[in-house]
């Protein structure tokens, strides 16, 4: 717990060298990902697809539509991937009420929202980030919100950490972001930002 409140303390620097924090959502800045794995779950099993743990986490950033054609081919079913997609949003949503923030992460944006200008950059639907944001309280503190429908190429493509850092303002070499997974810390990095894998905060807390 020490470590952890140095490692605190020395993110309060941020805004000495950086000009803009840009955050994924799920699994960075709220833990979403239980909820999101249950509502996967039941909504795969309707359709007579399979999606284990240990590939839902795998996949993590990438867009709910993507997910579910790639399963759809490899498990030689034929879904309507928008469709699916959607009534497992839908499912996610009636289970918000359970979903808590990251506290370092909370944490480290809570400090930062009076300095530095920051943003969502996210996997999800912008309408979903968006509920998340508001059902943690935490909404106004981004200045934009980029979700899997405003950009063209999904993590690890640079294209989300790219358009939120242009609508807040600022060039993305001077853009710090936090991540969860492999997929999206490599989209940070080919944005030419620092990235931090958040789960060093976790193992330390």
């Amino acid at each position: 717990m020490l470590e952890l409140r140095f490692l605190l303390e020395a993110m309060k620097n941020l805004h000495h060298e950086y000009d803009g924090l840009i955050f994924d959502l799920d699994g960075t800045l709220a833990d979403t990902m239980p909820t999101h794995f249950f509502a996967w779950s039941q909504s795969m099993a309707e359709h007579g697809l399979v999606l284990s743990e240990e590939r839902f986490y795998a996949l993590g950033g990438v867009p709910a539509s993507e997910i579910i054609e790639l399963l759809a081919k490899e498990q030689h079913k034929v879904v309507d991937a928008i469709a699916v997609a959607e009534a497992k949003e839908a499912l996610f949503m009636g289970l918000l009420g359970v979903v808590q923030p990251v506290l370092p992460v909370r944490a480290i944006a809570e400090f930062h929202r009076e300095y530095l200008p920051m943003a969502i950059a996210t996997g999800s639907p912008k309408w979903v980030a968006e509920r998340i944001l508001q059902s943690l309280g935490i909404r106004d503190w981004f200045g934009a919100v980029v979700g899997s429908e405003c950009v063209a190429n999904s993590k690890p493509a640079p294209d989300a950490y790219l358009r939120a850092a242009e609508l807040i303002g600022v060039d993305p070499q001077r853009c710090h972001a936090f991540e969860d997974t492999a997929l999206g810390i490599q989209a940070a990095q080919n944005a030419g930002m620092v990235v931090m894998d958040i789960h060093t905060l976790l193992l330390r807390s």
